[in-house]
């Protein structure tokens, strides 16, 4: 495992790319940013499926976080200011609002700023047995 934590995205994905480039150039999240495509997902404890379908924070622990949930750890390391926002975005309504709006975001990427048709998602079924936004534990 890392001794920090890791930020798994989307590379072929312009608009992912480019909000992960912003959040390195202006928040400095305190983590590494790979994309999945070339991470080594088995050692992150996350499968393509998940990593294909949303944004990931995974803790040299090993717990996962994803969407929207991520991106409040991201900000939550950023600190300063952004760590009130990541707080935010942790509080129970807000948290059920900020998956909505991730979802709604991530599932029309390639409609967005600088999306392109590769940024779209995968077609074919979301991962299940899991809630995707909540942090999940690997297990050795």
């Amino acid at each position: 495992m890392p001794n920090q934590p890791v930020l798994v995205y989307d590379g072929d994905c312009a608009f992912c790319t480019t909000s992960v480039q912003f959040a390195e150039r202006r928040l400095r999240p305190r983590c590494a940013s790979v994309p999945w495509q070339f991470a080594d997902l088995e050692a992150l404890g996350v499968t393509r499926q998940r990593a294909e379908h949303e944004v990931l924070w995974v803790t040299p622990a090993g717990a996962v976080h994803g969407g929207a949930q991520a991106v409040a750890k991201v900000l939550l390391s950023a600190g300063r200011g952004w760590a009130v926002l990541g707080a935010l975005l942790t509080l129970p309504l807000v948290r059920l609002l900020a998956h909505g709006s991730y979802r709604l975001v991530a599932n029309n990427r390639e409609r967005m700023p600088g999306g392109t048709p590769a940024c779209a998602l995968p077609p074919g079924p979301r991962p299940r047995g899991e809630r995707p936004s909540d942090p999940v534990r690997r297990t050795a």
